[in-house]
């Protein structure tokens, strides 16, 4: 019988944000695997309370320098539903276009700069030789595609990061016909380093499986911002009703809250999207990936690495036509419909289904909000993966740096974000009399 004990704590690096794992495992068998996040509570949803509705989007923003946007568009659209507004049909497209943006930049950074440098033996990305034919070529795809989703942000909705046009109710710079028309270019280019990119995770050969549920916001066609979320168990739900299905679960090691999706722990992310909607997907997205596609649905963890390289392109696909068949042209903000309300928005970041509430009152403040991000709904399931993977590589009696590096791996391969997830505070104050 294998005897191996083992004591492993360690910084994850290669992610958004600061994370630990915590391994010990004694005659053969795991004690303890957990996943902390490690970034300071920031207090979010206790100090957007009293403030403006107007300033709220702008402010949940900062949540994340790297995926702002997707709290920026949650946002509004929860305070949209709060007031009865409906937005037009050409805010929705500069909606998605945002999105699509967002997610362009963010899944290349995720690809090339935390998951590549393990598939070629390296401790980083700047660890590439430029010199080597391969390895120039991913060099300049990363840039290329990171920096094709940076300008299409910038033109549609003002920077790539903390955008400036979108507000509640509608856009307020909208982008010219020369920006268009460079912004097409730019994502046709690139178009072809997003099919080597789908490549090389395709040929990928890193595999863990463990039954586990998918839960995503999904709708025909695909979509980052709209439809109702359903399960791999059949459950199809709106929206307003998300919540009603989650349960909350204290992680006293973690700055991070813990989800359970109906008493089970569940995924969120890149992978769900691509089990449960593949079929949705731009058509030529699905002519191009085709045979990557066949992989789905899939229960290897690290197909989300490849599910992310797939949206991708689809992002790429929706974005030329959108730029190709529309006219932007300057319009009116969507007044409000009643002055108070409580309003849901629940929309699909790029790692998994981000769920934003708020209550406002008759004088236009934040009485009340919660926030649920993709980070702590996943975080109960990489933990049970790390313990299942740790007892799959026992037997093979593997140094312990063998052991933290699978899994970092696995835990990059769910592509975490800290700063989303360190956000979480329930304040209660007892007034003592004297």
């Amino acid at each position: 019988m294998h005897q191996i004990d083992l004591s492993l704590t360690k910084e994850i690096t290669k992610v958004e944000g600061a994370a630990t794992l915590d391994v010990v495992v004694k005659a053969g068998k795991v004690e303890k695997c957990r996943f902390a996040v490690t970034e300071y509570k920031r207090f979010y949803t206790q100090a957007m309370r009293g403030k403006p509705y107007k300033t709220v989007p702008q402010l949940l923003a900062r949540i994340c320098g790297t995926c702002s946007n997707a709290h920026l568009m949650c946002s509004i659209e929860a305070c949209e539903h709060a007031l009865g507004i409906t937005p037009s049909r050409q805010t929705q497209i500069l909606k998605k276009l945002t999105m699509y943006g967002l997610n362009i930049r963010d899944h290349a950074l995720h690809l090339y700069l935390f998951s590549l440098p393990d598939m070629y033996g390296k401790d980083s990305f700047l660890s590439f030789d430029e010199n080597d034919p391969e390895q120039h070529e991913i060099l300049h795809d990363a840039f290329a595609i990171k920096g094709a989703g940076n300008f299409l942000s910038i033109i549609i909705a003002g920077r790539s990061v903390h955008a400036l046009h979108p507000t509640i109710g509608g856009w307020l710079h909208f982008p010219k016909d020369e920006e268009i028309k460079e912004a097409i270019a730019k994502l046709k280019e690139v178009r072809f380093a997003v099919l080597r990119t789908i490549e090389r995770f395709a040929k990928c050969d890193w595999h863990f499986d463990r039954k586990t549920h998918f839960m995503a916001l999904t709708a025909n066609p695909f979509s980052f911002l709209e439809g109702t979320i359903i399960s791999d168990t059949g459950l199809n739900i709106s929206e307003a009703d998300f919540k009603d299905h989650l349960e909350h679960v204290v992680i006293p090691y973690s700055e991070a809250s813990g989800y359970t999706f109906d008493g089970q722990s569940y995924m969120v992310g890149a992978l769900a999207r691509i089990n449960l909607a593949k079929d949705s997907l731009h058509d030529n997205t699905k002519k191009d990936a085709a045979a990557a596609l066949t992989r789905f649905p899939s229960t290897n963890i690290f197909d989300n690495n490849l599910a992310q390289a797939i949206e991708l392109l689809h992002c790429v696909d929706h974005s030329i036509e959108l730029l190709e068949t529309e006219k932007f042209m300057a319009e009116e903000i969507v007044k409000p419909t009643r002055v108070s309300g409580i309003g849901v928005g629940v929309i699909e970041a790029p790692r998994g289904t981000l769920y934003h509430k708020v209550e406002i009152n008759e004088q236009g403040n934040i009485v009340e909000g919660e926030i649920v991000v993709p980070t702590g709904q996943n975080q109960i399931n990489i933990e049970q993966d790390m313990a299942r993977l740790v007892e799959e590589l026992l037997p093979q009696n593997p140094p312990q740096e063998k052991i933290q590096l699978e899994l970092e791996k696995l835990i990059r391969a769910y592509d975490p974000c800290m700063s989303c997830a360190s956000h979480f505070l329930k304040l209660n104050i007892a007034k003592v009399s004297a």
